[in-house]
């Protein structure tokens, strides 16, 4: 696994079976996919509204305006088939510690249990490591098993932190020293 920055300001990771790069506008509709696929006790602000929002046309627009400089939200694309399965990547949400970025990843349900996950999170935390982040941490729902058992494969451990929503379960805070 390869977690070297690629030249240029357009990070792209290979793993032995994944590539992680920049969304392209085309792949809107994965995008729009996982937003529809989403449990329903996500937030209403995480899921496809009443009125159909965010919209293809919206979320290309998203995509032309966060393409990273550094790692964001990556589209992650098996090299078997070229298609893209979901994200993974760095971000700042504002809930953690400073200079201390979140690991986020999210797959389509068809992926769900190959190891994708798992593999994408690992050449993030390789290239987190190398740019000199000493911690990371991760969010997950309390009723997310799936996504709780790959934050602990990857040495992430749960805090005291915990947000407690009655109607939608409650988010977990993990943290992993790098």
């Amino acid at each position: 696994m390869s977690a070297d920055p690629p030249p240029r300001d357009e990070p792209s990771f290979e793993t032995e079976r994944l590539v992680l790069r920049p969304w392209r506008v085309v792949e809107a509709a994965v995008l729009r996919e996982l937003w529809t696929e989403r449990d329903p006790r996500v937030p209403p602000h995480r899921r496809i509204d009443a009125a159909g929002h965010p919209t293809l046309a919206e979320l290309e627009d998203w995509i032309r305006a966060n393409q990273p400089s550094s790692v964001g939200l990556l589209a992650i694309e098996t090299k078997a088939t070229k298609d893209v399965i979901g994200y993974c990547g760095l971000v700042d949400s504002g809930r953690g510690a400073s200079g201390e970025p979140e690991l986020a990843f999210e797959l389509l349900r068809r992926a769900w249990g190959h190891g994708y996950a798992t593999e994408a999170a690992r050449a993030i935390l390789d290239w987190a490591r190398a740019s000199g982040h000493e911690r990371l941490w991760a969010t997950v729902w309390d009723w997310n098993t799936a996504s709780r058992r790959v934050l602990a494969k990857l040495g992430f451990t749960e805090t005291d932190r915990k947000d407690v929503d009655p109607a939608r379960g409650t988010t977990l805070f993990t943290t992993r020293r790098l």
